[in-house]
């Protein structure tokens, strides 16, 4: 683990690199508060610091004050050194946003305890963030095909229309369903009905642009968000999803299965995310009652 000091003592500094590379740190040493400021706004700065209090330009105290006003998740685990030994300087110290103090001069041994407590908190910190960004993650995605759930997708459409109304640019959106789901469900077994969801997903996901985005919006339904175009070019995305999925059989328990979709497609960045949906809906119910395995545009 990398750990940075700020000592503006060149022997003291020296000392402390040497002992705190002995115990397999890797050290960045830096020569007074100004520079260690420098060094931490860094994106890969060291998340361990060990601070001496009095250095000239910015010393230790107001080093901290600074670190604790930046936003981040992984905030620097600090250590101050300090010959000052009040409670009143501790308070201070610790007020200022240090995590730890330790008097000057220090035992090796209590400095080597000290800092493997800010590692083991470091570490535990980065554990706890990755676990909540793993749920994170299991929040917005529908665990069977693996993209967005409705309330993701939904809540992204929601950005992508005010990205659009901002910027004045155009957006679509398509609602897409399997047709004949359910018999799908009924002669073979849910199991192969969701192997149906996930391949057509896949197929989906092959045709679309890098930033159009597809979410599972419930059932055997998808919203499919189309940023930047209208009418016929929105009309060709669809039409291409229509295709793929259609162009070959899915294999389901041994057999091949001819599936087909319907989409609706609606556009328009400047009504409601609501009305644009019922409009795309509308336009779906349509392409299905006119014989499924196509697109239909809402006017």
């Amino acid at each position: 683990m990398r750990i940075l000091i700020a000592e503006d003592d060149v022997t003291s500094r020296l000392l402390l690199k040497k002992v705190l590379s002995r115990w397999d740190y890797e050290v960045l040493a830096t020569k007074d508060g100004a520079e260690a400021w420098e060094v931490l706004q860094a994106p890969n700065a060291p998340r361990l610091v060990v601070l001496d209090w009095m250095m000239p330009e910015l010393d230790g105290v107001e080093v901290c004050r600074r670190l604790r006003q930046l936003e981040t998740e992984q905030p620097p685990y600090v250590i101050l050194l300090t010959a000052r030994g009040g409670t009143e300087d501790i308070v201070r110290g610790l007020d200022a946003g240090a995590n730890d103090y330790l008097g000057k001069p220090y035992d090796p041994e209590e400095l080597r305890a000290r800092v493997e407590v800010g590692r083991r908190f470091i570490e535990l910190n980065e554990r706890l963030l990755e676990a909540q960004h793993a749920l994170e993650v299991l929040a917005r995605t529908d665990a069977l095909t693996g993209i967005l759930n409705r309330g993701a997708i939904v809540k992204l459409l929601d950005a992508e229309l005010s990205r659009a109304r901002r910027e004045n640019a155009a957006l679509s959106v398509g609602m897409l369903d399997i047709d004949h789901f359910k018999r799908v469900n009924d002669t073979y077994g849910h199991a192969a009905g969701d192997d149906v969801l996930r391949e057509v997903v896949r197929r989906a996901q092959t045709v679309l642009r890098p930033y159009d985005h597809l979410g599972r919006f419930g059932g055997e339904e998808f919203l499919v968000i189309i940023p930047g175009v209208e009418g016929p070019e929105a009309l060709e995305i669809l039409e291409r999803i229509r295709a793929v999925v259609s162009a070959a059989p899915i294999g389901v328990q041994g057999q091949e299965l001819t599936v087909t979709v319907s989409l609706g497609g609606a556009a328009g960045a400047g009504e409601p995310a609501e009305q644009l949906l019922v409009r795309a809906d509308d336009a779906l119910y349509a392409a299905k009652d006119q014989g499924r395995d196509r697109v239909l545009m809402a006017a």
